[in-house]
This record gives C-alpha cells, sequence and structure tokens, in this order.
C-alpha cells in the first residue's frame, strides 16, 4: 500500500450543476477529460470509501463506456486497502444500473460503486460519471452525497494498492536486452522471423513483444488471436501439430521461427534448414548464458532437466564447472531446487525451457532467450547449433508418441517390459524403473518408455531414444537417420506393434 499526496479539488460535489442549484443526478458527472487530471478519479472513490464501515461488502460495475475499465481496477487497487472486505464486480467491469441494485440488495452489500453518465454520450470526449448507491441498492440521499463532498474539499492524500502494474512484456524487458535485438533486426533487415501462437493465450503478448517493442513486421506473428476451440487445431507446438507454421518457415526460408501451446508454457524453435530438439535447445541456452543480461547481474547457480531429457545439459555443465540436476518429469521438480538458488536453468524434452525468472516453464521466455542470442553473435540457428556440436558432440534424440492408446492396450505394453526386466536372463542388465523404464547401454544409449499423464482420454506412450556421437562428420545428420536402428530395437523390444496395433507413432520429436 502506499499513501499518494495531492492538491484537494473542490468541484466534485455529485449532481449536475445548474445556474439554481444543482439536480439531477446523485453522482458526480463530468467531461471524460476532467476525470483524466491526475489524483481526480482517486480523490472522489476516496471519498466514497471513508464512508463506508470497515469490513465492507461493495459492488462495481459500469455501463461500458470510456474508462470505466480503468476505473475499475482503480476501484479495486483502492478498495483492498481501505477496509473493503469484498467486492463483486462485473463481468469485464460491466454491470447495469438494475441489476447492480439488486444485487446489493441480494448480497447485503454495505453499497456499490457505478460508472455511468446514463444516457449521455460516451468516448473521450464526451462523459463519464461515478455515483455510490447506498446499502439499499437505492443512489445516495443528499445527506450522503453532501458528506462524500465534504471529505473530498479536504482530502489530502489517498491509499492505493502499489499502483505499479506487473507487467509481462516490462519483466522481459529487464531479462533481455530489446535494444540489442532491434539493432540487430535494423542491421539484418533481410532476416525473416515468424512466431506461431496457435490461436492460444501467447497471440496478444506476441503481438505487443515483436510487433510494438521489437518493431518486426505485423506479418511476423501468424494465428495470434485466441479461440475457445484453438480454431479446430491441437495447441501443442511440435512438427505434427504445428505444421501451417513449418510449411510456411520452408516456403518463405525464414531464419528465425517459434510456436507456443495453449497456455505458453511450452515452445519450439526452428528455421528454414534446422529443428532445434528440445533437449538441444535447453543446452544451447544454458551455454550461451552469458549472453543474457539477466544472468550477467544474478548470476549462474547450476542447470537441471527431466529424467528422460538428453544428457546435452550435463556436457554443458561441466564445461562450466557447473553442477545439473535429474529430476523426474514435471515442472514442480524443479521449482525447489529454484526457490534454493541451486539451479537458474531447466528444461524437459516435451518442449518446455524455463528459468529461475517464474516458477513456471516460459515458451515466450525461451524464444526472446534464443533471439537475444542470435542477435549477440549475428547468425543464424543452422550456423550455432554446428558450433554447438562441434564443442560438445552431439546427443541425437528423439522422441515417439503413441497418443490414445487403450488404457488396457498400453498396460499391455508395461506387463510386457516390467516381465523382461525382473527375468532371471536380465538380472545383470543396466536397467531401472525411474518414472518410466530405462534402457542404458555401454556406449552410453538409452531408450525409455514412458506413459504420459498429460492426456485426458486414454494413454500415451512415450519411447525416448538418445545415442552420443563424436563424429565430427555426422554432427547434421537427421536424427531419424542416426537413430533408425535403435529406434528399431526399441519398438521391436518393447512390441509396441503388436500390442497397440499402431504402424506408427502419431508425433514424432
Amino acid at each position: 500500500m502506499v499513501s499518494v499526496s495531492f492538491s484537494s479539488f473542490n468541484d466534485q460535489k455529485p449532481g449536475i450543476k445548474l445556474y439554481f442549484g444543482t439536480l439531477g443526478t446523485s453522482g458526480l458527472r463530468k467531461k471524460c477529460k476532467v476525470f483524466e487530471q491526475p489524483h481526480y478519479r482517486e480523490s472522489f472513490i476516496q471519498s466514497i470509501l471513508n464512508t463506508l464501515p470497515t469490513s465492507s461488502t461493495l459492488v462495481v460495475g459500469g455501463d461500458g463506456r470510456y474508462l470505466v475499465k480503468e476505473t475499475v481496477q482503480l476501484i479495486l487497487n483502492m478498495a483492498c486497502v481501505n477496509g473493503v472486505k469484498k467486492v463483486v464486480v462485473g463481468q469485464n467491469g460491466i454491470m447495469s444500473t438494475p441489476a447492480a441494485s439488486l444485487i446489493i440488495r441480494k448480497i447485503g452489500a454495505q453499497g456499490g460503486i457505478l460508472l455511468t453518465a446514463s444516457h449521455n454520450p460516451g468516448g473521450p470526449s464526451n462523459d463519464f460519471g461515478i455515483k455510490f448507491n447506498n446499502e439499499s441498492g437505492a443512489p445516495a440521499n443528499e445527506g450522503l452525497t453532501n458528506k462524500i463532498f465534504e471529505i473530498s474539499k479536504n482530502l489530502k492524500e489517498y491509499k492505493i494498492n502499489d499502483p505499479k502494474k506487473i507487467d509481462y512484456c516490462n519483466y522481459m524487458k529487464e531479462i533481455f536486452s530489446f535494444q540489442a535485438m532491434k539493432k540487430f533486426r535494423e542491421e539484418n533487415k533481410d532476416f525473416k522471423i515468424l512466431v506461431d501462437g496457435m490461436h492460444g493465450v501467447t497471440g496478444p503478448y506476441l503481438e505487443k513483444i515483436f510487433i510494438k517493442e521489437l518493431g518486426f513486421p505485423s506479418s511476423c506473428v501468424m494465428n495470434s488471436v485466441p479461440k475457445e476451440d484453438f480454431n479446430g487445431g491441437h495447441p501443442d507446438p511440435n512438427l505434427t501439430y504445428a505444421k501451417e507454421l513449418v510449411d510456411r518457415v520452408r516456403k518463405d526460408k525464414v531464419d528465425f521461427a517459434a510456436a507456443f501451446d495453449g497456455d505458453g508454457d511450452r515452445n519450439m524453435i526452428l528455421s528454414h534448414d534446422f529443428f532445434v530438439n528440445p533437449s538441444d535447445s535447453v543446452a544451447f541456452i544454458s551455454d550461451n548464458i552469458n549472453l543474457i543480461p539477466y544472468f550477467s547481474k544474478q548470476g549462474v547457480y547450476g542447470f537441471a532437466r527431466s529424467m528422460p531429457t538428453s544428457a546435452a545439459l550435463d556436457r554443458v555443465a561441466k564445461s562450466k564447472g557447473l553442477k545439473v540436476y535429474e529430476v523426474p518429469t514435471g515442472w514442480k521438480f524443479f521449482c525447489n531446487l529454484m526457490d534454493s538458488n541451486l539451479v537458474s536453468i531447466c528444461g524437459e524434452e516435451s518442449f518446455g525451457t524455463g528459468s529461475n525468472h517464474v516458477r513456471e516453464k516460459d515458451g515466450i521466455w525461451a524464444s526472446l532467450a534464443w533471439l537475444s542470442i542470435l542477435s549477440e553473435r549475428k547468425t543464424g540457428i543452422k550456423p550455432l547449433m554446428s558450433d554447438f556440436y562441434k564443442k560438445y558432440g552431439r546427443c541425437f534424440y528423439s522422441r515417439l508418441d503413441y497418443e490414445d492408446i487403450e488404457s488396457d492396450k498400453a498396460n499391455k505394453v508395461f506387463h510386457h517390459l516390467n516381465s523382461l526386466i525382473t527375468s532371471e536372463s536380465m538380472k545383470n542388465q543396466q536397467f531401472g524403473n525411474f518414472v518410466g523404464i530405462r534402457l542404458l547401454f555401454k556406449d552410453g544409449s538409452r531408450i525409455i518408455y514412458r506413459q504420459s499423464g498429460t492426456g485426458s482420454v486414454g494413454a500415451t506412450i512415450r519411447i525416448y531414444v538418445e545415442k552420443y556421437v563424436g563424429d565430427l562428420n555426422l554432427f547434421m545428420e537427421d536424427a531419424q537417420i542416426v537413430l533408425k536402428d535403435l529406434i528399431e530395437v526399441a519398438l521391436n523390444f518393447a512390441k509396441i506393434e503388436e500390442f497397440t496395433l499402431r504402424k506408427g507413432p502419431t508425433v514424432i520429436t
């Protein structure tokens, strides 16, 4: 809470001023420009709040005209530090005057603040109003409006919850150098980017950050309008469900592209000539962590990855002399590490990447991390990944998803695997059960079988295949080619086709 001092206003008498006195509305009604004066609305709202008993219930709403939304938020910020216990607000701040009167009466509220100028025209150059209805739902009588007016004439300060907005975009500007990214854009006019909101929640954020803040053309954002059914699509950012983006990236030879899922916590990074595996993405960002201003100020604590995520991050951590933590699948397992200042960046192979700036994975953060690094190193995705592989070797990695498998068929797969692992012939082999089943090979390769818990129907079987390659000549090969034999081993060992009756996976990453 803060107390804000100001000079009192002497013109906040409710009603319409006429030649012979004040008549009409019991509210304060004036042109919007008057209400937009610094502290003007706050003064009248505080004067109303000063008449309420402590622990009051207040009803708030308006007719939707210009200034209603901002003023509703203002009332909420002031009510919460002025003894109001409960506020009932109309959806999107909109509530008819009769409905407000009804609600005040039905719930036993101590009053209501209505934002309306009745039948008068609205808009920036027209009218706005604030009126108070008492506990019976009726417009405040003259005795009360006079009391409010007297308070306003002598009011020197108002109390408000810290008015500084917590804005995601502004926070990103604290973490990354937007100036460096803008400079890169200006110096590389032919550099093409394309970001896909997949009709999920990120669309408005992408427009604000990439278009308004960074200055990229409006055509750089696609599918930015959130839809209730995600426009009939599946808001999962991978090569299968983000096919529209993938096709445009290849056709238009886009240099940097990203897609985000429905709630904005997952991301996919690619260019027209290279797809970045999520496991490599978190490792690459960690390797270039010194290029992100946030970590230059904070320092770097360590890294973490989920168990199925490839060991590429481990190699980065070792080169930097930092610890890497392996946790079960689920972002919640990273949070204790972050709260203890043990990790700065963490990631999952399921297109989830984030840092200790929040306690969720963050798709837009990941895309800005990539764009920041591109801006500083002044080159594209494929050359950067080539350099990364030359430095560390490459953990070739692929995930095969068999979605919507009938539960009994999925259970057969895992009953079969468990029977093999517990059989006498396997006792001396390197197997383990760690939120799934891991097969560890002598050369460091891994096969992992898991059932996913993120679907709403049926079961999803995920098979992870990883193989480390140090041969420079193979670094830029297609992962599916390099892993072909190991994938075949994984499928045959689990008898996937026999038990699921599926000829192939739903999604390959």
